[in-house]
């Protein structure tokens, strides 16, 4: 028998969108691990809002809506509230019914502000990291670093020298003004971008065009290549190596570790500091003047840490493909560090729901 096509709607829904969600959806693991999480950073909210005035849009639910963004890879915040008000996967996610109004996209600017005061990313990605410790997903005693170049939101025409920063650039009467700078030597000393002061000209290396962009580094734990640090700086030539000093000093314990490599960090200054802090550098050897010798590469650890030190490039493609980090929508160095933290954290959440499905 043929169905009849009603075209007068049910005025009323009693599904909730819990009901909708199959039991079995990737994203339910990950919902669970988030608001363990989100428990545990109760008592920071609590210090970022002020007990009086109008109630706010829960910074819980930011949280997550911005965890979805990076998850589905989707490329703007105004795209995103707008899935949110139809997609009840979405809801569900996030924590609103059905009948929840969502809320302007300008929220997410205003309480951005708010979110890096209390450097709430990077207190997230510890609460997530413990997670993983107690499920004895972490290595204490090998681990990898590398880093990348994050696209800055500037063009090549705001790099301009630092004393003509004030005058408006010669125009041609259209909005796209043609600036020719053949034959200039532009330089990060003499010259910054109007529209990013924050960025950085650099090439990653020989034959590479340079562009305006940051430098994102991660320490990657070997046991299940989980993110177990990571940071954000102005893209310098000493910028991989620097941060990943800062972050090797910040792994816990006195014991022995290694730290495996490129050969970009096979440095005399690099390798003497992984020493002072009882680590062994498993980096990759350069052809000529390597700072590491047949002490080091004769062990099998040595081999076993340069083939594992791979899989951190695993990261680093997620969050430009998937997590939208091969150009940043932000501008500031701070903005750009939120958005790569909480990158990382959801790369962790992913990788953590895998490892334990796979159990």
């Amino acid at each position: 028998m043929r169905g009849e096509d009603q075209n007068q709607q049910a005025m009323f829904s009693y599904v909730s969108p819990e009901a909708r969600v199959p039991k079995d959806h990737p994203l339910r693991p990950i919902r669970i691990m988030v608001d363990n999480a989100l428990v545990d950073l109760a008592p920071l909210f609590k210090e970022m809002y002020s007990h009086t005035g109008r109630p706010s849009i829960p910074p819980e639910q930011l949280l997550r809506a911005l965890l979805l963004q990076i998850l589905y890879s989707i490329r703007s915040e105004r795209m995103l509230v707008e899935q949110l008000d139809y997609n009840l996967l979405f809801r569900w996610f996030v924590g609103l019914s059905i009948e929840d109004k969502v809320w302007d996209h300008s929220t997410f600017s205003k309480n951005r502000d708010r979110l890096i005061a209390h450097d709430v990313a990077t207190a997230f990605f510890v609460i997530i990291r413990r997670q993983a410790e107690r499920a004895d997903l972490l290595s204490s005693e090998h681990f990898s670093v590398d880093g990348t170049l994050i696209e800055a939101w500037a063009s090549m025409k705001s790099f301009r020298p630092k004393d003509d920063q004030d005058q408006d650039p010669p125009s041609s009467g259209g909005r796209n003004v043609e600036v020719d700078f053949k034959g200039q030597k532009r330089k990060n000393d003499t010259h910054q971008s109007t529209t990013d002061p924050d960025c950085r000209l650099l090439k990653k290396g020989k034959g590479k065009e340079a562009k305006l962009c940051f430098m994102g580094h991660a320490l990657m734990e070997n046991r299940n290549g989980l993110v177990v640090d990571s940071r954000l700086t102005q893209a310098t030539g000493k910028a991989e190596r620097e941060a990943a000093l800062d972050m090797v000093e910040n792994i816990p314990g006195t014991h022995q570790v290694t730290l495996a490599a490129d050969r970009g960090y096979d440095a005399a200054d690099f390798v003497r500091g992984l020493r002072k802090l009882r680590t062994t550098p498993h980096v990759a050897q350069k052809t000529k003047g390597s700072a590491i010798d047949k002490r080091t590469t004769r062990h099998a650890g040595y081999q076993t840490s340069l083939k594992v030190r791979k899989r951190v490039e695993e990261i680093f493609g997620w969050m430009k493909t998937a997590g939208l980090l091969r150009k940043t929508r932000h501008r500031g160095l701070e903005r750009v560090e939120c958005t790569f933290t909480l990158a990382a954290t959801a790369y962790n959440l992913v990788r953590m729901r895998n490892l334990i499905w796979a159990r």
